[in-house]
């Protein structure tokens, strides 16, 4: 490839609404042009990305006996409307009518169809296990599109959907993919952890993610260094930090707490810890009939509520909101922010975190405005709470559940999902097969989805320095520039840059050469911001004397190599990428 054939427009200045750095970067360098909120252009530069991205996973799904096949982007509302996901899915499902009238949706994820082609094409126990994967373009209609293709609309996804005839065979294709999926993104030279996590919109009962380290990621993963423990923090269990209850020893207490309607405040106003607060979330409930069942959730006032844990306690799991201050008022007989589960003017359901019920002498509100309530403790000042259970977000330092190491916390972009289905799909769709019996039995599936686009995004967020983007060879839109100083000028230069680069081609490199004839240092600006692993720059002054520099994208200052070698140097240099 050549630059003069190819199209590089690069940018000084990233547009204003690019708020990251993979969406500023992608945008500085020519990978991408906004179409629409949260829908973007793949440029020639950036779809080479995208293309070897593709590669990589194709190679790794099919060793693992994968079958490729395509689905189509709109499906019909039928299937939809048989999983039950048609009203559960939420806004993020585009629906939309043909001439005719009839519903479609533009596919979020395809565990519909594929379920639909399952129940037609298979039919025995000898026709299993299959698992089909396609690379397609989702859309998921986010009510705020940002971070560029890191959170958009439109996007690609390789997904694949396992079918088995048991739990023991699906569990081994769950394994399978598992280790596919270590093999890709390990071969993608990223830095990566794969975490326990919850199964979501999706379903099912077992699942892990696949979290590409990054400062920028929105997902919080809790690991322990000195195991192979890792979750997402939403899956993640948090233990009791008091291992049982003490005796009362303060009395209860109405103190004035002016303003301060937030634990800190009213930490800092008593001058005690914050661990010795409690606070109060106030949820509802809405039953077929009959008024709203309302909630008091109790966590210590430095711990934060995990609505994943919380919308799987009973009574709370097949949905909750937040209470309405109309709601709140008429229960505790105040506003919200004094609220506390003392003296309530209406009875509430009262869950308490497990470290919250085994407090004592605690602070809470006192259902007054400016008040709370020091000295607080269970069995005396109030009744035992109705459930006691996990309610919140591990810290950095809790106990690690094996009981041994402490855990850590760090962020990540989440870029592969995998998950064992069961059955939940197939009992929907009425997906069968005969079994070695000749009776009917529901197919066993498991998906597994990797952002493809998202990966590029994620991968230049663990991957760039001030000067821009610095690819991993593998997925590096090309692996070697050739930058032709003098082009127009020298014979010499463009001769030898003509031999390096049919060199390095018959050797597998994917390499270009600049020959566009610009200054040296616009040049190399735009190769350091387009990030191929290494940069050879070929000038006459040189070639005088038999060298050329060779500069990889991580170091600071270019080497002077014989001609002579330059090739041999290269591929040792670039499989430091």
């Amino acid at each position: 490839m050549r630059a003069s054939a190819f199209h590089i427009t690069t940018l000084k200045e990233a547009p204003n609404d690019a708020e990251i750095t993979s969406h500023r970067l992608m945008m500085r360098s020519g990978m991408i042009r906004k179409l629409a909120g949260g829908i973007y252009n793949y440029m020639p530069l950036g779809l080479r990305v995208i293309r070897k991205v593709e590669h990589i996973i194709r190679q790794e799904m099919d060793a693992a006996g994968a079958l490729e096949l395509l689905m189509p982007v709109v499906q019909p509302a039928e299937l939809w409307m048989e999983s039950g996901r048609w009203e559960q899915y939420g806004p993020e499902l585009l629906r939309m009518k043909d001439r005719h009238g009839r519903d479609f949706v533009l596919q979020p994820t395809s565990e519909e169809v594929i379920t639909d082609i399952a129940r037609n094409e298979i039919q025995s126990w000898r026709q299993l296990p299959v698992n089909f994967y396609h690379i397609q373009t989702k859309f998921r209609d986010e009510r705020r599109p940002r971070f560029g293709v890191m959170r958009g609309r439109e996007f690609t996804m390789k997904d694949a959907y396992s079918f088995d005839r048991d739990v023991a065979s699906a569990q081994k294709s769950y394994q399978v993919m598992f280790d596919a999926y270590m093999k890709i993104f390990s071969r993608m030279g990223l830095t990566f952890r794969a975490v326990s996590a919850d199964t979501g919109s999706i379903g099912g009962s077992q699942s892990h993610e696949f979290q590409v380290i990054a400062d920028i990621g929105e997902d919080l993963i809790v690991y322990d260094p000195a195991s192979s423990y890792a979750a997402n923090i939403e899956l993640a269990p948090a233990p009791c930090l008091l291992t049982q209850r003490q005796a009362a020893s303060a009395p209860l207490t109405p103190t004035p707490t002016p303003g301060a309607a937030k634990c800190e405040a009213v930490a800092e106003l008593l001058g005690t810890p914050l661990s010795q607060t409690v606070k109060s979330i106030v949820l509802a409930t809405d039953p077929e009939k009959g008024p709203a069942q309302v909630w008091l959730l109790l966590l210590r006032g430095d711990h934060e509520l995990n609505e994943i844990k919380t919308g799987k306690v009973p009574g709370l799991n097949k949905g909750f909101r937040f209470a309405t201050e109309a709601e709140i008022i008429e229960h505790f007989g105040c506003k919200p922010g004094y609220l506390g589960p003392v003296k309530m003017v209406k009875p509430v359901k009262v869950i308490a975190d497990l470290t919250v019920a085994n407090m004592h002498n605690f602070i809470c509100g006192a259902n007054q405005e400016d008040f709370h309530l020091t000295g607080v403790n269970w069995a005396r000042d109030l009744p035992e709470p109705d459930l006691i259970t996990d309610l919140r977000n591990v810290v950095e330092g809790d106990q690690a559940p094996d009981g041994k190491g402490t855990l850590a916390i760090q962020r990540g972009i989440e870029v592969g999902h995998v998950f064992y289905l069961g059955t939940k799909y197939s009992e929907a769709l009425k997906a069968t097969f005969l079994d070695e019996g000749g009776k009917p039995a529901l197919m066993e599936m498991g998906c597994y989805g990797i952002g493809v686009t998202r990966i590029v995004g994620a991968a230049i967020e663990q991957n760039h320095d001030a000067k821009g983007i610095v690819w991993p060879r593998a997925i590096a839109p090309f692996e070697v520039a050739i930058c032709a100083v003098g082009w127009g000028k020298s014979q010499a230069v463009r001769d030898a840059a003509e031999a390096l680069y049919a060199e390095l081609k018959a050797k597998g490199v994917d390499v270009i050469l600049d020959d566009r004839d610009l200054r040296p240092g616009i040049m190399f600006a735009e190769w350091e911001l387009i990030g191929p692993p290494v940069r050879i720059t070929v000038g006459e002054r040189g070639l005088n004397d038999g060298v050329i520099e060779l500069l990889g994208r991580k170091q600071t200052e270019a080497a002077r190599v014989p001609l002579s070698d330059c090739c041999t140097q290269t591929l040792a240099l670039l499989e430091t990428y």
